[in-house]
């Protein structure tokens, strides 16, 4: 529209009007030009806007650049003619108001004016740099940086801090000490000494622009000291101190808390623009479920450089910076977790190992030995958590009118349907034979509670689980497994359930949370997080005094009399439970490999150890529970 009503102004000077432009009586309203000058301004372009000086148009593009991913909106606040007197011609002044969303919460709001004068046939923007800043001037330049937020800290019991900034080495390449062949031999050296792929980093090496660092490998600061003298002698090659949100070693708590890195493309693109290539963000663990609340929120500061190279501060608007995140772990506890799991030595099969406060259902710890593989088996691993199932089936006998003084029989093998179901391996011969319910529990008799599954109707065995704390899944805010007892479908199904085969599954974290639950007297909820809201589901049969008193009855004379006799010199009352689940396909002789367990209570502790390979709970777990009680 504009370039026609500009079409028509020039065909009637071109006709001899009587009505010159400087009368303004066949020309536009300055106001046209301003409103069209804010709509190309709100695009971060000058666009078409008629211009005094062509040139700004250009100068213009160029100093905005770096703003040009800022959201901004100008708009036309007034626009102040003045008629001309004499030889002077009208001229006219528009106020602009800008508003610059810098971040999401905070804008960058001010006013400029900019010069407007006619052209003859309308009028022109007399562009000059304060039109776009009131600070700004000639020969200026813009940037944009980014104010990044201090990432918040991971809390322990009592606010002892577990992940915080720590002191990290990036090693890399700097590009700007080698060229040419030297970029790959170096790159290659590089890579050999830091154990990393050396094809992939010659390759990134060779294609990253001539001032590129290119990392390598980021290290904590302790064990970057054995890097350090083959590393320096490479050329080009260069060590950066940073920090990184790190727990107090490499091996705490990983798979649970997570860790923090560069954003990866999926995490970029899910953001929808809240996160971009480069952001340190949590990628695994708490660090990636809680990364809104740690990371808080980034500031931005437009600055301005001057010709002789001196930088001044437009506007800031500063970084909210992230909310720590309290947990319920222990430092010394899961610590020593850590260490009891690192002795099983290099090449242990998965292990993990959970600790948790009966009182209050805290989780004091949460381990995974080298074998799982980063993965949090402690806290999500489904495993058949055999023998140690069993005080989950006492309870189920003990409510169909079982006394721990009744005689059972406990042959060395029996058969369900079928199939022969046996004791364990190392099973003492002296145990065989009519034993009470609390020997059989005691030496952990599997035929003796085989042969009384027939006194448990359908139900009856997941209801006390649920008792316990296990089956029934609750949203703790991190992922967790609680375990499943379905109903068998066969006979032969249900034998296996009642020692903690066939389909009865659990986790660590569920079989320490059934310990847990003897041991206070009620379903334990677990806590890690504590502000986290949690409505617990009341089991339908909830545990009762008489009943938890019984059980604890029960796993002390495991202690006593039983399979986990070594136990009883450590200090305190101890009660405990061991397993033993057979799972995968069988050797060369026909064995199957088998799971091994231990869950144990002393005082206001309750612990779960599992180790994925091993003889049997007292051999395997065993010393793992000792060493870690003790």
């Amino acid at each position: 529209m504009r370039s026609l009503r500009l079409g028509v102004a020039a065909l009637l000077v071109g006709v001899g009007s009587a009505c010159s432009a400087l009368d303004g009586d066949d020309t536009d309203p300055p106001s046209g030009v301003a409103d069209d000058l804010a709509a190309a301004l709100s695009d971060h372009s000058l666009a078409e806007v008629p211009l005094v000086d062509q040139a700004a148009r250009a100068a213009f593009a160029d100093l905005v650049s770096p703003l040009e991913d800022v959201p901004v909106d100008v708009e036309v606040a007034s626009v102040d003619e003045v008629e001309g007197t004499g030889d002077e011609p009208d001229s006219a002044t528009a106020t602009l108001a800008w508003r610059w969303q810098l971040t999401d919460t905070t804008p960058w709001e001010y006013d400029t004016t900019v010069a407007l004068v006619p052209d003859g046939n309308g009028w022109q923007v007399d562009w000059a740099p304060t039109a776009l800043a009131p600070d700004l001037a000639e020969g200026d330049t813009l940037g944009l940086r980014t104010l990044p937020p201090v990432r918040g800290d991971i809390t322990g019991s009592g606010g002892a801090v577990l992940v915080t900034e720590r002191p990290v080495l990036r090693y890399g390449l700097d590009k700007t000490k080698v060229e040419g062949p030297q970029v790959a031999r170096s790159a290659r050296r590089i890579a050999r000494v830091l154990d990393v792929d050396v094809a992939s980093y010659v390759d990134r090496a060779e294609a990253m622009g001539a001032e590129a660092f290119v990392e390598a490998l980021v290290l904590r600061e302790d064990d970057a000291l054995d890097v350090l003298p083959a590393f320096a002698r490479i050329r080009g090659a260069l060590a950066v101190r940073d920090t990184l949100p790190l727990a107090p070693t490499r091996e705490f708590a990983a798979a649970l808390l997570g860790r923090v890195g560069p954003a990866t493309a999926e995490v970029v693109e899910a953001s929808e623009g809240r996160i971009v290539a480069g952001d340190e963000v949590g990628l695994s663990g708490l660090q990636a479920r809680y990364d809104e609340q740690l990371r808080g929120t980034p500031g931005a500061a437009v600055v301005a450089r001057d010709a002789d190279d001196r930088l001044r501060t437009l506007a800031e608007v500063p970084a909210a910076d992230g909310a720590d995140l309290a947990t319920t772990l222990a430092p010394v506890l899961q610590q020593k977790a850590e260490d009891v799991l690192a002795g099983l030595g290099d090449g242990a099969p998965a292990a993990a190992l959970v600790a948790i406060r009966p009182s209050d259902g805290a989780v004091l710890a949460s381990a995974n030995g080298v074998g799982a593989a980063g993965a949090d088996l402690a806290m999500t691993g489904q495993y058949a958590p055999g023998s140690t199932f069993k005080v989950v089936t006492s309870l189920a006998l003990l409510r169909s009118g079982m006394r721990v003084d009744d005689v059972v029989a406990c042959p060395a093998t029996t058969v369900v349907d079928g199939r022969s179901f046996k004791n364990y391996d190392d099973y003492p011969a002296a145990a065989l034979g009519d034993v009470t319910l609390a020997q059989a529990i005691a030496q952990s008799c599997n035929t003796a509670l085989i042969g009384n599954a027939g006194r448990l109707a359908d139900g009856d065995l997941a209801a006390a689980a649920q008792a316990l704390g296990l089956g029934t899944d609750h949203d703790l805010g991190f992922p967790v497994y609680f375990g499943q007892v379905p109903p068998p479908e066969t006979e032969t199904g249900a034998a296996a359930d009642m020692i903690g085969q066939g389909t009865v599954l659990a986790s660590p974290f569920a079989m320490a949370t059934v310990a847990a639950s003897v041991q206070a007297g009620r379903a334990v909820l677990p806590v890690l997080l504590p502000e986290h809201q949690v409505e617990q589901v009341a089991p339908e049969r909830p545990l009762t005094g008489p009943e938890s008193g019984t059980l604890r009855g029960l796993m002390r004379a495991v202690v006593a009399t039983g399979s986990g006799r070594f136990l009883q010199d450590v200090p305190g009352e101890v009660g405990a439970k061991t397993g033993t689940a057979e799972y995968g396909e069988p050797d060369a002789s026909g064995a199957l490999p088998t799971h091994t367990w231990m869950i144990a209570t002393r005082g206001d502790l309750a612990v779960a150890v599992f180790v994925e390979t091993g003889v049997s709970g007292s051999q395997t777990a065993g010393p793992v529970l000792e060493a870690f009680l003790r």
